[in-house]
């Protein structure tokens, strides 16, 4: 069945045994400390806080969402048991198959079980709360859904940007200048003109993954997110702003964006995706919010960024690491294994090596694709006995197999990110966002691959053997 709700989507998380319930922790430094601990253990539940302090029983929050790879295996409709990178296999062959798949809209639906509006909203009531420990307020928006119309065009645009609680009724939104969101406002305030919007903070996984994804210019995400549920998002067009409102999500706000030189508010700081704060405190636009809706008992989900290091990554599966995989083989580079990306910041590729150069052709392809552009640092081709996905056997590549003189190649350049670290102070004061990129090709060498001394692993294929004997007693390490 559909997985319609985030309520849904819960009920089977925890029915996987993925679920952990904290109540009564404090929002303002306990409900991002704790979630960041459990994020760290190696069973990483998501987790779920109620009775939060200082707010009415079920006002809930949800922490790492879809942080862990088999609960978002379940949200994307894939097989959890599959290996880490025969997912991203599996989501590749399942982009093959995209036909989109329009909204229905309908006339109610339990968002509007509460409906506040105008001099009647009230943002503090919901327990947004303060994730990282110097950050400048409380985020509502970590797991959210952004709906813009673009004046132009006409057609709806949905993303995921980080939204800050200012006031009862004023949000403040962070969207970066490369990102489509920010283009559509650009088009409304060079009319002069406040932008529609509306967000969900809490909605289907298809509607959340939907919007994290980087479609091409003038697709629907919501079009988008039906094919990946399998069904129409059922949708109400809010009353407000016409925009389409989920029908199921957990809270919606309408409201308009005002040009920026007319007003705007210090927004941040906030500790992104890339494990630093990169951003600092700046001038950034504020949502003037005229409605509220959400279902009783409401859920706010939170997908907070934490330090992209194993286990912690803001979503579980890399589904942009199947882009590259696709664009390399599009463009004919045989071979290709496997693909992941551990984090913003390096994509690993492993292929079985056809001739010499082989592993530079993929470098170069993987260069170009556009979800490497954003803040992708490292790209790293190893062989294909090694798991790009496991960190130490990539690190064992690099160090047994690579030569830094010969085998690695700096380009400098490339357009990065406004959250990029390592932006230079002055650059970032003058709006030059560029980075360099680094390939290392952690192959054995062609020329002598035949006589490269041979590793003392057992092959896969012995131990997929071994383990389908051997299981049950496996199975109690966790696996």
């Amino acid at each position: 069945m559909p997985l319609q709700s985030l309520r849904d989507y819960l009920e089977v998380v925890e029915a996987h045994g993925d679920l952990l319930q904290i109540d009564g922790a404090d929002r303002e430094e306990e409900i991002g400390a704790l979630a960041e601990i459990v994020a760290s253990t190696p069973r990483h539940p998501l987790v779920l806080f109620d009775k939060i302090k200082g707010f009415p029983p079920g006002f809930r929050v949800s922490a790492s969402t879809m942080g862990g790879i088999r609960r978002m295996a379940l949200g994307l409709g894939l097989d959890p048991t599959l290996s880490n990178v025969d997912l991203v296999r599996a989501w590749k062959e399942k982009l093959k198959t995209f036909k989109p798949v329009p909204p229905k809209e309908i006339q109610s639906g339990p968002v509007l079980e509460n409906v506040i509006a105008e001099r009647d909203v009230d943002l503090l009531a919901f327990p947004a709360p303060k994730w990282h420990e110097r950050d400048g307020g409380y985020y509502i928006g970590t797991g959210c859904c952004v709906f813009l119309r673009e004046p132009d065009e006409n057609w709806i645009n949905m993303g995921v940007y980080r939204v800050m609680v200012h006031d009862a009724t004023t949000l403040g939104i962070f969207i970066n200048h490369i990102q489509h969101g920010r283009q559509i406002l650009q088009k409304y305030w060079a009319r002069k003109e406040n932008c529609p919007i509306a967000v969900s903070f809490g909605q289907a996984p298809s509607l959340y993954l939907a919007a994290a994804q980087r479609e091409p210019w003038g697709v629907s995400e919501l079009s988008v997110a039906g094919w990946l549920a399998g069904s129409p998002v059922e949708i109400i067009r809010g009353g407000v702003t016409g925009l389409p409102i989920p029908a199921h999500a957990e809270i919606v706000v309408e409201g308009e964006i005002p040009p920026m030189d007319q007003e705007s508010l210090p927004e941040g700081p906030f500790g992104e995706r890339t494990g630093y704060y990169a951003t600092g405190t700046r001038s950034e636009p504020v949502i003037k919010v005229r409605a509220v809706m959400h279902r009783n008992d409401p859920i706010i989900q939170g997908d907070p960024p934490l330090k992209p290091v194993p286990g912690m990554d803001h979503f579980g599966i890399p589904l942009p690491s199947a882009a590259v995989w696709s664009a390399l083989e599009y463009s004919g580079v045989p071979g290709v294994c496997g693909v992941w990306q551990h984090g913003p910041f390096a994509t690993i590729i492993a292929i079985k090596q056809h001739y010499e150069g082989h592993a530079r052709q993929a470098a170069a392809i993987a260069l170009g694709v556009r979800t490497t552009l954003a803040l992708g640092r490292f790209i790293v081709i190893v062989d294909e006995d090694i798991d790009p996905s496991d960190l130490k056997d990539v690190f064992w590549a690099i160090t047994s197999r690579c030569d830094p003189a010969t085998q690695t190649q700096v380009l400098q350049d490339f357009p990065t990110s406004d959250i990029n670290p390592r932006v230079a102070p002055e650059d970032r004061d003058a709006g030059r966002f560029v980075a360099s990129r680094i390939v290392i090709d952690a192959c054995r060498p062609y020329r002598w691959l035949k006589e490269f001394p041979v590793t003392n692993v057992m092959s896969q294929e012995k131990k997929k053997q071994i383990t389908a004997k051997w299981h049950s007693v496996l199975d109690k390490l966790g696996r």
